[in-house]
């Protein structure tokens, strides 16, 4: 993969968006432009789920500044992630069209669990190395991510549906504060824990508690600002927190040391959802951290940049899960790359991007063996959607599965228009599959994929089609498939060459 002297992460958290630039020194990182504005994204979500006009605004003229930053960098040092607020709008993917207009580059949204991993990273690569577990909570806009980790490795990952402008919204309307209204909270957030806490959420599970991100670092601030620690967040101090608050009725009539005018909009729900973490976790003290989701952004990044992707780890996790056989995994992958060279003309993206989720999908395409063999391709594909995979984006999983589920069966039931982008990767996916349906090492005869235009024509030699007249047979019915769904593109025929 291309290397870059410069990196760049983009963070549309629900709360806040955060851009953060890094140099790249061989292995290392240095940190350089960070940006930080208060969108509250979260806030703009209607009782229907669909982001109002001025949240939209605001976002998008956030990213139109992030964007003339970026100007010049190549998409690939660029890499720009989606969280929870855009993860439950309805209405995301309109919005999504115009903030890629005005960032000038692809934004991802990312699975909650995935979210956790890029905090995780971010964390673990602030703090100093240790090897004794440790807990990062990340209190968000609209959601909480719990991890337990060791290392830079996360091991255990939640992602909670309650953050701190929604629970501020939902629970303190206005700013207005009392009793009733914070032990609501309180039990709110406690419910959504314990949804946790019977696996590997436990006391006693990590050694050190560590929280990132805006919350932490307010809550943290206020501790110290106020005598109850060195900068850590301590029980005693949000109890006091807590206290004030309900006395002043109103979080616009606070003025206490520490806490900023621009952190008393969602200090409440915050500050509610850090109390039951604390209660339900058994929590005495928690530091906070520097780095966060759009530091492990970066870190994600430059592992790509240098053969480290999470995703090649995730994959080869799912082979061993899912039992597949790597014998012909590899059979199958080697055929499918070696026919799509010729296809790289005929791409919508990167031909480099179209060429990793194809060999993804090579290495992955038998996983739904592990259900059954009838309909092996379904089974795989709703695996493939539905999993937790590490790296991996929500659009990257349903190309994915996308992919998987074309490798074989017929073509007419799938959504494969004219104009279809994913046609290269699939056409060159079902005939590695179909020339390796023996699972065998025989060699292949020579196979010439020829393209002009997009209508692609399958040269083989005479002698070896006459030689094998299942596999000639299954070559027409391919081609049959095809013609129903594309007469005039994609595999317009089979042509036989005398050597």
């Amino acid at each position: 993969m291309q290397e870059y002297p410069t990196l760049a992460a983009v963070d549309l958290g629900s709360n806040s968006f955060h851009l953060q630039v890094g140099r790249v020194e061989g292995d290392q990182l240095y940190y350089l432009d960070a940006i930080k504005e208060s969108v509250r994204l979260a806030g703009g979500l209607t009782e229907n789920k669909r982001l109002d006009g001025p949240s939209q605004r605001r976002a998008l003229n956030c990213l139109s500044r992030f964007g003339e930053r970026l100007r010049g960098m190549q998409p690939g040092a660029v890499r720009a992630v989606g969280t929870s607020a855009l993860r439950v709008a309805r209405n995301s993917a309109d919005f999504l069209e115009k903030a890629r207009a005005a960032l000038g580059f692809d934004i991802e949204i990312v699975a909650g669990r995935e979210e956790a991993r890029l905090i995780y990273l971010g964390v673990s690569h602030s703090l100093p190395l240790t090897r004794k577990p440790q807990l990062v909570v990340d209190i968000g806009g609209g959601s909480t991510e719990c991890i337990i980790g060791v290392g830079y490795e996360a091991r255990e990952r939640e992602s909670l549906r309650m953050g701190c402008v929604v629970f501020s919204r939902q629970f303190f309307p206005g700013g207005l504060v009392d009793k009733a209204a914070m032990k609501a909270a309180e039990i709110a957030a406690r419910i959504e824990i314990r949804t946790v806490t019977a696996g590997q959420f436990q006391a006693g599970a990590w050694e050190t508690a560590v929280g990132s991100s805006g919350t932490a670092k307010a809550l943290g601030e206020i501790c110290r600002q106020n005598g109850f620690s060195d900068g850590a967040i301590t029980l005693d101090g949000l109890k006091w927190l807590r206290e004030r608050l309900i006395k002043a009725g109103d979080v616009d009539h606070l003025n206490i040391p520490g806490l900023k005018a621009d952190r008393k909009p969602v200090v409440t729900g915050g500050l509610g959802i850090m109390l039951a973490l604390f209660l339900e976790l058994g929590i005495d003290t928690m530091a906070a951290a520097q780095g966060a989701m759009r530091e492990g952004i970066l870190w994600d990044l430059l592992g790509r940049v240098h053969d480290r992707d999470m995703r090649d780890v995730t994959v080869n996790q799912f082979q061993r899960r899912y039992q597949v056989d790597t014998r012909q995994a590899v059979r199958v992958e080697r055929l499918a790359v070696s026919l799509f060279a010729a296809l790289e003309g005929h791409l919508a993206e990167d031909p480099g991007d179209a060429l990793r989720r194809l060999a993804w999908a090579a290495r992955l395409h038998e996983v739904g063996i592990s259900i059954a063999h009838a309909g092996l391709h379904k089974h795989g594909a709703y695996i493939l959607e539905n999993a937790d995979m590490p790296g991996f984006s929500r659009r990257d999983q349903t190309r994915l599965a996308a992919l998987v589920r074309a490798s074989r069966g017929g073509l007419d039931k799938l959504i494969l228009g004219h104009d279809d982008p994913n046609w290269p990767e699939i056409l060159c996916l079902r005939l590695a599959v179909l020339f390796h349906a023996s699972r065998g090492d025989a060699p292949l005869p020579d196979l010439r994929l020829e393209c002009d235009g997009g209508a692609c024509r399958l040269r083989l030699p005479a002698a070896w089609l006459r030689a094998n007249p299942l596999t000639r047979a299954m070559l027409d019915e391919e081609l049959g498939d095809w013609a129903r769904v594309a007469p005039t593109t994609r595999l317009v025929g089979i042509e036989a060459r005398d050597e």
